[in-house]
C-alpha cells in the first residue's frame, strides 16, 4: 500500500493545506464536500502537489517537514505565485485520477 503527502490550494482563502493519506482523490473529495472541519471554509480546494511514499511513517515525516519552517520555505519557493494565480504548468486536480499528475 502506498501513502501520499499532498498540498491543496484554496483560491478563496489564498492558503495551502498539507496533509497525508492513502487515497488522495478520496481525501480531496472529503475536503471539498465539507466533511473536514478544518478545511470546510476554503472550498473548493485544488490539488497542486503530491508525493508518494511506501510507508505511513515516511509520508508522515514528509508532512511534518512541509509544515515546518524549512518545509514552508520550500513550498513558498516552489509555489510562491499561487497567491496571484496558479503557476504556469501547475498540475491541478479537482477530481478523478492522479495518473496525469
Amino acid at each position: 500500500m502506498n501513502y501520499y503527502v499532498y498540498v491543496l490550494w484554496s483560491e478563496k482563502l489564498k492558503k495551502r493545506y498539507v496533509g497525508s493519506t492513502k487515497d488522495v482523490i478520496e481525501r480531496l473529495r472529503q475536503h471539498n464536500n465539507g466533511t473536514s472541519k478544518f478545511t470546510s471554509g476554503g472550498i473548493p480546494w485544488k490539488l497542486i502537489h503530491h508525493e508518494e511514499y511506501e510507508t505511513l511513517q515516511e509520508s508522515r515525516q514528509r508532512e511534518k517537514y512541509l509544515k515546518s519552517g524549512f518545509g514552508r520555505k520550500w513550498l513558498n519557493e516552489n509555489f510562491s505565485d499561487l497567491k496571484n494565480k496558479f503557476r504556469r504548468g501547475a498540475r491541478v486536480v479537482e477530481s478523478g485520477s492522479l495518473e496525469n499528475c
